[in-house]
C-alpha cells in the first residue's frame, strides 16, 4: 500500500512540478509561486518517505510504528502539501488552518521511524 502510495505521491510531485514551473510561472505572485514550490519540494520528500516505510515494512512486516509512519506520511501529504496547493491556487485563507496539521503529521511520521529504527 505504502509503495504504491509513495510512486504515485513522486508522480504527482513531478507532474505538479512542471505544472508550476511552466503553465503557473506568469500566473503566480513571487510569493504564491513561492507556496507552490515548497508544497512541491515537501511533496517529493514525503513521496521519497513513503517509499522509505514501504521498504522497511518489507523487511519488518506489521512493525506497527512502521505502519504508523506510512499512514501520517499519507495524510501529511494530503494536509500539508494539499492545502498549500489550494492556497497558490487561490483557495480561501481559512484552507490554511490545515497546514500545520499535515506538517505535525509529518513530524510524527519521521518520529516514529525513530522509534522503528530503535526497536529493529
Amino acid at each position: 500500500m505504502f509503495l504504491t502510495l509513495g510512486a504515485l505521491a513522486g508522480a504527482t510531485a513531478v507532474a505538479l512540478g512542471a505544472f508550476g514551473a511552466h503553465a503557473l510561472r506568469s500566473r503566480l505572485s513571487p510569493d504564491l509561486l513561492a507556496v507552490y514550490q515548497t508544497a512541491v519540494q515537501y511533496h517529493f520528500w514525503h513521496a521519497l518517505a513513503l517509499v522509505g516505510a514501504a521498504l522497511a515494512l518489507h523487511h519488518f512486516p506489521g512493525d506497527p510504528w512502521l505502519q504508523s509512519a506510512g499512514w501520517l506520511f499519507a495524510v501529511g501529504l494530503l494536509f500539508f502539501c494539499g492545502s498549500l496547493y489550494a492556497l497558490a491556487l487561490g483557495a480561501p485563507a481559512a484552507v490554511g488552518m490545515v497546514t500545520p496539521i499535515g506538517g505535525l503529521c509529518f513530524i510524527l511520521g519521521w518520529l516514529a521511524m525513530v522509534i522503528a529504527a530503535l526497536r529493529a
